[in-house]
């Protein structure tokens, strides 16, 4: 069964770290990764497959959630600049911001196997 807080602690540590790891351009987003999956894996303790099911969670939610914050902020900036253009071009961009997202919250999951184990 799935430990919501545990994937609610993981997605806040990402996010937080997150905001301020653009900063630190490559490096800094997936370590955001690696310490949200790496804290909800260890909340949720319970071994490898629990740890890394719950930093996947954590990892894909927070991943989704910036890549659509960002993608809309780019779809209405586009769409004031270029009209309807600008907003497909938008939407575009927040689709392929998703797919990465939830390919990137690979570490996540591994980063909470390991915190699983620890935990």
């Amino acid at each position: 069964m799935t430990d919501w807080r545990a994937v609610g602690i993981g997605f806040v540590v990402a996010v937080v770290i997150g905001l301020f790891a653009f900063a630190i351009p490559g490096i800094g987003p997936a370590a955001a990764g690696l310490i949200g999956g790496f804290a909800a894996g260890y909340v949720a303790g319970g071994g490898l497959a629990r740890g890394a099911w719950h930093g996947l969670l954590a990892g894909a939610i927070g991943g989704i959630v910036i890549a659509v914050v960002f993608g809309l902020g780019v779809t209405l900036v586009g769409s004031i600049g270029a009209g309807p253009f600008g907003f497909m071009a938008g939407l575009g961009l927040t689709a392929i911001a998703i797919t990465i997202a939830l390919i990137l919250a690979i570490d996540s999951a591994i980063a909470g196997a390991v915190g699983g184990l620890i935990g």
